[in-house]
């Protein structure tokens, strides 16, 4: 059903092109509104909203709008501190949001629901939740925020019995878009029973009342009153007749209506507001033609009026307040079969209202106002004729509707501050649910083309026609991209690639897949274990994303640091910190570096940091990691996947060395060893976890790396939002989470990913908006930030988790075969005693 429906979309799009183009010449505004519907928003616009765990509210147009109002006023003050985010579909929509609703951080145009596009825009925005007013369900954009686990409350809901049936007809789609939503806050008892017809479970469905009786956008005071009277040319009058939102055959009957008032108030004046604004020139033929003299409101703003005896409203946004000036009001849309309009905009004023009997897409609204004589039903043009005679006749009947319509709006109050508890109710109960504490709040902040490759190879399964063949495509490219890694090798192994040798014990740490292992933290054990045996270490690494360049660079002698993170590079640097007596080396060639490090530090032993596929230098051990939680990735290979080589090439190890044991997946450890064993059964097979020492204060962090900082106990039950730019943050969100510590938002960057001031102050501002205590990073993360933060005065700390690896099962047996090699071949020497 979901195909049907993108083929049927995307042909609806292409069929009425020709009709946007006429309309981006007659309409204003209308290039605007295509061009924010396509994707493409003007600078800025975003800014505020974008990925800063914003509210979303949707409403199509102008009558969604109006019930919006007063709910953004109460978001507001129940979440003070959360941006807001309106969108809607019509320019008039777009033109009364930017007039009247005031506490918005920003209003744009709602995306085409297209196949990619819809869903592009929500990962773009990514909202902390999202809500339509009424039933604005548009599957594909539900189909994304399912994904990416982003609640959904529908407020204000309204469902006519003729969209009942019409949905119906979706079947599957429906039960989709249903089930996506988390909680309906419905208008009234009758809209409740349509919901729960259509498959929303009773017990996610509440009656707020309907958000309209709360709007105020519309009070006009009685000086404003005056003012456009006299702005619209009505002061000379015998009684001011208005009819909003007509449709065409409504007018006819308007105007016999108003014919008939005329014979015996002979100073009566109209105001006709058509519901389509492009039909203005059609009114105004019509009340020429019934003999009247007419003129518009926007004429009256260029010129002093004549009396003329019809004003025709042809401006968006105003009809809610120019009620205020009509004695008896008729309400369009419900003397054809449309479905009428809301009276409740003349309502709020008080007014006399009439309605057609067609009022079926405003049931409980128009019955709860019949059923009180606070509203006229007429089923012809004879009817209303009469009635508005009536109503003009007879002032104390008039006034008497007018006093009932006044209580009813009091009395129905209300329904906007219900709405705002529920939302928070509904936030605090997803939010604290296990199951959505992590996936729910992870928002990836760098939204382009390489994040979106990287998400895109990292799936294990993708939807969608384009996607297969794109991923096809990539799949054909990691077969050949398999068999040159095959080539090479093999080319190593005959001897038509040379290998270059060290006079040193060379030890290779790596992995087959890309990044998230935890190559860093184990390569610091590593030499550190090594330091303490006695031997002269060093560490060799590539220097990835690093600013020098050149063959041989010293990040550390051992002594002293020589580069900055920005020079070195994040993980070289780190490594250096966190090693006192142990050289840190980059460059390309491992083989030069490694010489050097053997020349000038007398290295015995040399680490390749990220070294297993550096097969031009001969290594005495290989050490391949292993993470427990991504076993092997997706299980293709690059650029399909993010296997480095084939799986079979684990053959090469010495060591296997499984990471992050503590998080695996029941049955990850025992897949892992059953793989090793199939392609190396000689292997052996060790235990790591990466356990926290202590968080510290970013300030201390820089001035003692091996600082004492705080216990981990400390951040039990602390609000924090954790921010990284590692290869695998759900597990650093999960270490913060198994330490009790509530995390309100994770903000995730690409890997290696260098912080901005201005990214700082940003993430700072957000999790001060969120009510975080505190801003938790990794190590990594913190050799990327700028140290003007220290001084930058924020109240809210930002903390470094440490880690250390531990080894577990298996340590006793790999620490024997380390010392009997290194013996082997440099001889034995006197361990250090640990502090």
């Amino acid at each position: 059903m979901q195909i049907l429906y993108n083929i049927a979309a995307i042909l609806v799009v292409v069929l009425i092109i020709p009709v946007f183009m006429v309309r981006s010449v007659r309409e204003k505004g209308f290039v605007e509104r295509i061009r924010q519907s396509l994707g493409f928003f003007p600078a800025y616009t975003l800014d505020r909203v974008e990925k800063k765990h914003c509210i979303w509210v949707h409403a199509a147009s102008v009558g969604e709008i109006v019930a919006t109002s007063p709910l953004i006023r109460e978001f507001r003050k129940e979440f003070p501190k959360t941006p807001i985010l309106v969108s809607v579909v019509t320019t008039s929509g777009y033109e009364m949001a930017n007039r009247i609703i005031k506490d918005a951080d920003s209003i744009i145009y709602f995306p085409l629901d297209l196949p990619f596009l819809a869903g592009h825009v929500l990962r773009r925005i990514h909202p902390r939740v999202f809500l339509p007013v009424e039933t604005e369900l548009w599957p594909n954009f539900l189909k994304t925020a399912r994904q990416l686990h982003i609640p959904v409350m529908m407020v204000n809901g309204r469902i006519s019995d003729r969209s009942v049936k019409q949905y119906r007809h979706l079947h599957s789609l429906l039960r989709d878009m249903i089930g996506t939503v988390t909680r309906f806050a419905m208008q009234s008892q009758i809209d409740a029973d349509y919901i729960m017809r259509l498959g929303a479970p009773p017990e996610l469905v509440t009656v707020t009342g309907n958000t309209k009786f709360d709007q105020t956008y519309t009070d006009v005071s009685p000086d404003e009153k005056q003012k456009i009277i006299e702005e619209m040319g009505l002061q000379e009058n015998d009684g001011i007749f208005l009819a909003g939102s007509t449709h065409r055959g409504e007018e006819e009957f308007v105007l016999h209506a108003f014919q008939a008032v005329r014979e015996r108030h002979p100073h009566a004046r109209l105001v006709i507001a058509p519901r389509e604004l492009l039909r203005t020139q059609e009114v105004l033929h019509l009340c020429r033609r019934a003999g009247f003299t007419v003129t518009t409101r926007t004429a009256l703003q260029s010129h002093a009026s004549q009396g003329e005896d019809i004003v025709i409203l042809d401006t968006i946004g105003e009809l809610g307040r120019v009620y205020s000036v009509g004695d008896v009001v008729y309400v369009g849309g419900s003397l054809i079969p449309h479905g009428g309009h809301n009276i409740l905009e003349p309502a709020a004023h008080g007014k006399a209202i009439l309605v057609g009997h067609y009022m079926f897409n405003f049931k409980d609204t128009h019955a709860l106002f019949r059923n009180r004589d606070a509203c006229i039903t007429v089923r012809n043009e004879k009817e209303l004729v009469r009635e508005v005679v009536r109503l003009f006749d007879d002032p104390e009947h008039r006034h008497r509707m007018e006093a009932e319509t006044l209580a009813i709006v009091a009395e129905n109050k209300g329904a906007s501050r219900k709405s705002a508890v529920i939302l928070r109710e509904m936030l605090d109960a997803y939010e604290s649910c296990p199951e959505n504490r992590q996936r729910a709040r992870a928002t990836q902040k760098i939204d382009n083309f390489q994040t979106y490759f990287i998400e895109l190879v990292h799936s294990k399964q993708v939807d969608g026609i384009c996607l297969h063949i794109i991923m096809a495509i990539l799949y054909v490219f990691s077969k050949i991209y398999a068999q040159l890694v095959n080539l090479k090798l093999a080319g190593y192994r005959i001897g038509l690639f040379k290998h270059r040798k060290l006079p040193c014990y060379v030890i290779s740490l790596g992995n087959v897949t890309v990044g998230g292992t935890g190559k860093t933290p184990t390569a610091q054990r590593l030499a550190s274990d090594i330091r303490d045996m006695g031997y002269r270490v060093v560490i060799l690494n590539r220097g990835y994303r690093a600013k020098w360049h050149g063959k041989i660079g010293i990040v550390s002698d051992g002594h002293r640091l020589h580069m900055s993170s920005a020079q070195a590079g994040d993980e070289a640097f780190m490594l250096a910190k966190h090693l006192p007596e142990v050289p840190v080396l980059i460059g390309a060639e491992r083989a030069v570096t490694g010489q050097y490090a053997i020349d000038h530090f007398g290295a015995e032993v040399a680490i390749l940091d990220d070294g297993y596929q550096h097969w031009q230098l001969e290594r005495d051990m290989d050490i391949l990691l292993v993470d427990a939680v991504n076993v092997f990735g997706n299980g293709y290979i690059l650029p399909r996947g993010t296997l480095r080589e084939p799986i079979s090439h684990i053959s090469r190890a010495d060591v296997c060395l499984m990471t992050k044991v503590d998080q695996a997946a029941e049955g990850s450890c025992e897949y892992i060893r059953e793989t090793v064993h199939k392609y190396n059964a000689q292997a052996q097979i060790v235990e790591s976890i990466h356990q926290p020492r202590c968080f510290i204060l970013l300030a201390d962090w820089y001035a003692d790396i091996a600082g004492d900082g705080i216990d981990i106990g400390r951040m039990k039950g602390r609000k924090i939002m954790a921010v990284s730019a590692i290869g695998n943050p759900a597990s650093f969100e999960q270490t913060l989470s198994d330490l009790g510590a509530v995390i309100l938002e994770s903000l995730r960057y690409p890997d290696h990913h260098d912080y901005n001031m201005q990214e700082m102050v940003d993430i700072l501002h957000q999790a001060e908006a969120m009510g975080a205590e505190a801003i938790v990073i990794t190590e990594k993360d913190a050799v990327k930030i700028p140290a003007e933060v220290i001084h930058a005065g924020y109240d809210i700390p930002v903390y470094v988790i440490c880690v250390e690896v531990n080894f577990q099962q298996g340590e006793r047996e790999f620490r024997t075969l380390l010392q009997q090699r290194l013996a082997e071949r440099l001889g034995p020497r006197s361990c250090r005693q640990k502090e």
